[in-house]
């Protein structure tokens, strides 16, 4: 990621679009390296317990918990596209293998062409109500409990700054999705709230506790 001359290039000198490329320097580039390793590592991390613990992609997992936050369990699956940032074709997919173990449920709306609905059912409330204590767990142990209160907020906001700019590079994406502070924590993401069960972060920055309350300070 560091820029070299053209070959050829009388003078030594990049050329052209090399020497229109903004290289990162040594302290953006480590930066960078070590955010990347993030990216890599800790989705993946976070699949494999899922997996592991609750037979469920960590997509699958954002998916189920992105309907059980909406007033009737159910989203336009363009705006669920948008919100859980997927491809129509992909969530597609996982849709209906969710729907063939009976989570979730697509409805056609009536009179709108070829727009579906998909709801989750009582049994994928059940299960996403279940997996939603190990994700808080995993997200504690690989993230959240190794930082102070100031690299907390300092990551907090790096994701949201980095957010802005992804937005803001593509100004279509999400327009079917909430705006943030409707029902989302990290600007954010979003989290779900049981009735009867303590609400539990879907891409949490911090738990909270029984009916949405913040839990007790040390």
């Amino acid at each position: 990621m560091r820029a070299r001359a053209d070959e050829g290039s009388d003078s030594g000198e990049s050329t052209g679009p090399v020497a229109e490329t903004r290289w990162l320097n040594g302290d953006e580039l480590a930066a960078w390296l070590a955010n990347s390793a993030i990216m890599i590592s800790l989705p993946a991390a976070l699949d494999a317990r899922m997996q592991r613990e609750a037979q469920l992609t960590f997509f699958e997992y954002m998916v189920l918990s992105v309907l059980s936050e909406q007033p009737d369990r159910t989203m336009q699956m363009s705006a669920l596209a948008a919100r859980t940032a997927a491809s129509l074709s992909r969530l597609s997919h996982v849709v209906g293998r969710l729907e063939k173990r009976g989570l979730l449920a697509r409805k056609r709306i009536p009179g709108s062409g070829r727009r579906t609905t998909a709801t989750l059912t009582e049994a994928g409330y059940d299960v996403v109500v279940a997996a939603a204590p190990g994700h808080v767990a995993a997200v504690r142990e690989y993230l959240i409990d190794d930082l102070g209160p100031q690299e907390l907020a300092a990551l907090r906001r790096i994701g949201a700054a980095v957010d802005t700019a992804i937005k803001r590079g593509q100004p279509d994406a999400g327009s079917a999705a909430s705006s943030p502070g409707e029902g989302a924590v990290d600007g954010q993401t979003p989290t779900i709230h049981p009735a009867s069960q303590p609400p539990a972060d879907t891409l949490i920055v911090t738990p909270r506790g029984p009916a949405g309350q913040e839990p007790d300070q040390p």
